[in-house]
């Protein structure tokens, strides 16, 4: 596969999260309208995004980094998770808390808000620290 350019790679990565976001509002929607709290809702409804990202990330928009076999993909979602689950997470309740707490937004509407918001810092951490290329091997073949 060929080398990607950071402007190909932040296509790919926004046309993924433009799904993902289709599926973290849907999820919220549906949590919201059964009568579940939408602080719960929104964590639950961000890591369904979050799960549904890392799958197309991993396959579609660094694809070309993939290494590790079933390891290394195990690795990266713990990664993913823990850097961009966590920014998306605590920023989706912040904001959400923020936006629905206190300026009575509707949640779904806040939601926008909040996806746009933690969009540049995700694709930032996922390219430079989750999907980092492998390194490369030195002319004797040591790292």
């Amino acid at each position: 596969m060929s080398e990607v350019s950071t402007a190909q790679r932040a296509w790919r990565f926004y046309m993924v999260g433009g799904l993902g976001i289709v599926v973290q509002l849907s999820s919220l929607a549906v949590l919201d309208h059964a009568g579940v709290n939408y602080v719960v809702a929104t964590v639950i409804a961000v890591e369904a995004a979050v799960l549904h990202n890392f799958v197309w990330h991993e396959r579609y928009t660094w694809g070309d980094r993939r290494s590790g076999g079933v390891r290394g993909e195990a690795l990266r979602l713990l990664k993913f998770n823990a850097t961009t689950g966590l920014v998306s997470i605590a920023g989706n309740v912040i904001v959400m808390r923020l936006l629905v707490g206190e300026a009575e937004f509707r949640p779904v509407a806040a939601n926008i808000v909040t996806i746009a918001s933690c969009s540049l810092v995700n694709f930032l951490v996922s390219d430079r620290a989750v999907f980092r290329p492998p390194p490369l091997l030195g002319f004797n073949g040591s790292k």
